[in-house]
């Protein structure tokens, strides 16, 4: 008998939700056949069968969410025929309807107030849990990591009506009171904890975050009022893990932004002279292939921002892996170029169409969103002057393209006299996490970006 287990589904996945079984008991499966799809906050992806056999035992349901390394199925190796059906071949859990992909909306409060699109940090089946019980999870404290409500939480709250007040969890005592406009202790104490320096076991207060859609402290949003020709958009499953890792990523990095401007007269001309060639080839040369080259060198020789922080220290990676953000039907992702400073202009170029490619055709992989060290995003023609992105946690870096606009500038002659040209120029901003990373650092490497790419001394 062999024992399936939810795989480790990339760095930083700890968990993943079966959406659908593709097998029931009795089957007989193939080596490699799929046997669930499985979603994460990364990708969703399908679960090989990891030897033929018979699918002896289904351990878990459609909709449950089930850490890593959990055995969620049994496999009887070997066998070459369907069981009897007197043995038990009908679908497990028949009481149980499949669970959609996306997680359910939280339950409106009974006063009326809305909780805002995102809600509250739940877990998706303490989402389905909360609608099958009528629990309105903005009265729910979480006992999970940085207050995520689970199964458990909700079921104490439906408990509560009848068992008396709902009791708080041991481990996250409730805050004392805020003062007027917040309490600031109380507020650090939070973005700390949230950066993984208040120890789990310390003891110490665990205060609620604030909520997006309803307020921290003093303050609260004013509930929202439906007005006709409004649209309320439920947010899918991308979304709204999207939405969760940008505020996380706001709480726990301290952001700051600075600014290049960047002449690509040169990179320009390069890319004119070669792209009709690169196209024949079947490939895209453009100047995002430029900018991932120069950033790789330049995160080589300024290497402080190819890191990440831990509990109470930091790690300076080895290897440059530069997640590249390309749109797909779910929305945005950000799949990993590898290694990208051995590559090249043309390894770079054909690596993004391929990732692009399978983004765009909804084939993208959970290996293939994993392991980025640091970030570029390539907002696309209409991308305005500049902007500073949000860092993808864990990263401690992002660098932003702008547009590239035709503009005046003041170049030296062959003579040394000053002369106006045009040429094409981008704003580049960098976000970078200023925990570890000093400006001096920062605005060095901003620096080497735009000096390799105003050289342009790339082979292409």
């Amino acid at each position: 008998m062999i024992d399936v287990q939810v795989p480790q589904l990339g760095e930083s996945v700890t968990e993943g939700t079966i959406t659908k079984w593709l097998v029931k008991e009795g089957d007989v499966v193939k080596k490699d056949q799929p046997l669930a799809e499985i979603a994460t906050d990364k990708a969703d992806s399908e679960l090989p069968a990891p030897s033929g056999g018979r699918i002896a035992k289904l351990l878990a349901k459609e909709g449950d969410v089930v850490p890593v390394r959990t055995v969620i199925c049994q496999l009887e190796e070997g066998v070459t025929a369907a069981a009897p059906a007197s043995e038990g071949t009908a679908a497990p859990h028949p009481a149980d309807p499949p669970v959609s992909v996306r997680a359910p909306e939280p339950v409106a409060p009974s006063g009326g107030a809305s909780q805002g699109s995102m809600g509250p940090l739940a877990s998706p089946t303490a989402r389905r849990t909360a609608l099958e019980q009528g629990v309105d999870l903005g009265n729910v404290r979480g006992s999970g990591d940085r207050g995520r409500i689970t199964r458990d939480d909700v079921m104490r709250a439906a408990d509560a009506p009848r068992n008396g007040p709902q009791a708080a969890p041991a481990a996250r005592p409730a805050p004392a009171p805020a003062s007027r406009g917040g309490d600031p202790s109380a507020l650090a104490a939070m973005i700390n904890q949230g950066g993984g320096f208040v120890p789990a076991d310390s003891g110490g207060p665990a205060p609620l975050a604030p909520r997006p859609g309803v307020g921290f402290g003093a303050f609260k949003v004013p509930p929202y009022r439906q007005n006709a020709g409004d649209q309320i958009v439920p947010f899918t499953r991308r979304r709204r893990i999207t939405a969760d890792h940008m505020v996380y990523s706001k709480l726990v990095s301290p952001h700051v932004v600075t600014v290049a401007e960047c002449d690509l007269f040169k990179a320009d001309r390069l890319r004119q002279a070669n792209k009709d060639r690169y196209k024949k080839e079947g490939m895209s040369l453009t100047m995002l292939a430029f900018v991932v080259t120069a950033v790789a060198r330049a995160l080589r020789e300024n290497p402080a921002l190819n890191a990440r922080v831990l509990d109470d220290a930091y790690v300076v990676y080895k290897d440059i892996n530069i997640g590249v953000a390309v749109d797909s039907p779910d929305g945005l992702v950000v799949p990993v170029v590898r290694r990208a400073d051995e590559l090249g202009i043309r390894g770079i170029v054909r690596t993004v169409d391929e990732l692009a490619t399978r983004a765009k055709t909804g084939k993208i992989t959970i290996d293939d969103l994993s392991g980025s060290t640091f970030s570029v995003s390539n907002p696309g023609l209409k991308g305005n002057l500049f902007g500073g992105a949000i860092i993808g946690q864990p990263n401690v870096g992002i660098v932003r393209m702008g547009e590239i606009k035709k503009r005046v500038v003041v170049v030296e002659s062959p003579d040394g006299q000053d002369q106006m040209a045009i040429h094409p120029v981008m704003y580049m901003a960098l976000s970078y996490d200023h925990r570890v990373v000093d400006g001096v650092a920062a605005n060095s490497f901003l620096w080497r970006v735009r000096e390799i790419l105003e050289k342009a001394e790339f082979e292409v």
